[in-house]
Formats: structure tokens, sequence, C-alpha cells
């Protein structure tokens, strides 16, 4: 478990992150969002020891990272996929990162074995695409079999292959009980992927919780109702909480869900054509909370 406890970051007189608290669980994915300049960054390198809080406390499994006896055993992060020497194979680049975290060589196969780059172990590096070299630096997180993974962008620039390859095995490492935390700036595939959202803005924490319950609370929600007595419908269900609407023949109802609805249209014996509760994207719930950040340009594109 990755805890974050009232941390606070300043570098001279810019305030990175402030009193950001929050808690990265156990078998689940994830997901860390947030403008550009929000402080998620920052906050990583805190987490992995690259950067030292200016107070609070960063933790990984009750521990700060300077503090792990063998800390790639516990934690492995991608920061930055291209962040290896052109001139190694594969085998080379993990079997140096392997020995520096005293780890065996053995787990070096296993490792490429497990992100599909066994055939091209002995391949240098720099002839890597952009998809291989994500898959090496999974590899290299994923050397001593830490319980807690962070990975930033792990899909940034990949071909639709490489992203269902990703998603999959990415949830497939939450399934084994394993901590992870995953900052993209793809919304759409963090929304296929993550369980969970932390959001945070000018370094404070906004909002810390499932993807379902996030998107549901956007404005962007709501239940489309058609029935032949919406005069009758509208007063009652106003009454029950909702804001309600007419759009092209239909009600478009927030405030309250399709189950509530329902209910109300029961009890008073009025029929109903159609309920049907429409979702918010994950884009359109974060674009609509942040909006009023001046650090807005999150997209939902790699090279935000």
């Amino acid at each position: 478990m990755i805890e974050v406890n009232d941390v606070t970051k300043r570098y001279g007189d810019t305030l990175a992150v402030d009193h950001l608290s929050f808690s990265v669980k156990p078998g689940i994915i994830t997901g860390f969002l947030g403008p550009n300049g929000a402080g998620k960054t920052t906050t990583m390198r805190m987490i992995l020891g690259l950067d030292s809080p200016s107070s609070g406390t960063v933790t990984v499994n009750g521990r700060s990272y300077r503090n792990i006896g063998a800390p790639m055993h516990q934690i492995g992060a991608l920061l930055d996929a291209k962040a290896a020497n052109g001139g190694h194979t594969a085998r080379q680049h993990l079997g140096w990162i392997a020995r520096a975290g005293r780890i065996s060589a053995a787990r070096v196969d296993e490792v490429l074995e497990l992100v599909g780059l066994a055939e091209v172990a002995g391949r240098r590096v720099g002839g890597f695409s952009l998809g291989m070299y994500q898959r090496l630096g999974i590899a290299a997180a994923l050397l001593g079999d830490p319980e807690t993974l962070i990975f930033d962008e792990p899909v940034n620039g990949l071909d639709p292959e490489g992203i269902r390859w990703i998603r999959s095995f990415l949830q497939c490492l939450a399934s084994e009980g394993r901590t992870i935390l995953l900052s993209s700036h793809l919304m759409s595939e963090m929304e296929a992927t993550a369980d969970h959202v932390i959001v945070i803005g000018r370094g404070r924490l906004i909002v810390d919780t499932s993807i379902a319950a996030f998107t549901q609370r956007s404005a962007s929600s709501h239940v489309r109702v058609v029935s032949p007595r919406t005069a009758d419908l509208v007063p009652l269900l106003e009454r029950a909480g909702a804001t309600v609407n007419a759009e092209d023949g239909a009600l478009i109802v927030t405030g309250i869900d399709a189950p509530v609805i329902g209910n109300v249209a029961a009890v008073h014996g009025l029929e109903l054509h159609e309920l049907s509760p429409r979702r918010a994207s994950l884009e359109a719930a974060f674009m609509e909370l942040t909006q009023g950040s001046q650090y807005q340009g999150m997209l939902a594109s790699p090279a935000a």
C-alpha cells in the first residue's frame, strides 16, 4: 500500500504539492489524474524517494522508500520508458538493473518472457519501437517481483494491440493483489483500465473515489425518461429531488438515479416507455471538475 500523509513540497517559492493525503490500496488499479502542473510527477517522485517532502510523510508498505532494505523487491516503477542505453541489448539492459538490485540473472529471462520480449532479448534496444520500450520498462519494474507498482504513461504512443496488451497485463497484476498506481493522459484508456481514481489540482486532492462514482456525480450523467404522462411525472420527480429538463420528447433527469425514478412512476401508476441511465465519460467528468484550474490542459491526447 502507498500512503501519502499531509505532504507538502516546495521548490523555492513554488508550491508543487499542498497538504496532500491519499492512499493506494492493493488489488485494484488506481488512476492518478490532474491537469498539467497539478503535482502528479512531483508526488510520484516523492513516493520513489527521488524527492523529499518539505513536510508530511510518504510510505510504501509502512516505510519510506529510502528506508526499505531491498527496494526493488518492494516497489517497481516505469517513469520513462526510453531511459535505456540504445547500444545495449534488452537482456543486457535488464541484467545491469538486476545486478544493481541483487536480483538473480534467471529473473531477467522470466520477465522478458512475461512481457513478450523473449524473442528479441538479444536485439539492441536502440532499434526498438515505442511499444517495445514500454514492455522493456515494465519488465524492469517487475524484476524484483514487487508488491507495489507505479506506471507513468505506459500506453503513450502505442498502437491498439499494445494498448490492449498493457491493459490486460495491468489488470492481471492487480488481480494478484498488487498495489498499482497508474498515471495517464489517455482518459478513455484510464476509464477502461482503472477501478479507482485520485484527482489532484494545484497540488491538492480534489477527488478520491471509484471510477463509477466519479463519473456518476458529473452533471453530464443523467437518466433519459420517456412517458405518455410527463406532465404528471415531472412534479413528482422534482419533489423526489430531481432536476428535470425536456429534450426531443424525453425528460432528462439528474439528481436521482433510474431505480428511484422507476419507483416514483410505479407508486403513482405512471407508464414509462423508456428509462435509460446515461453515464458521463471519465474525460467529461474530469474536464467538468477541473475547468477552473489555471493549469487546465489535460486532454485525451498523449501529447498533452
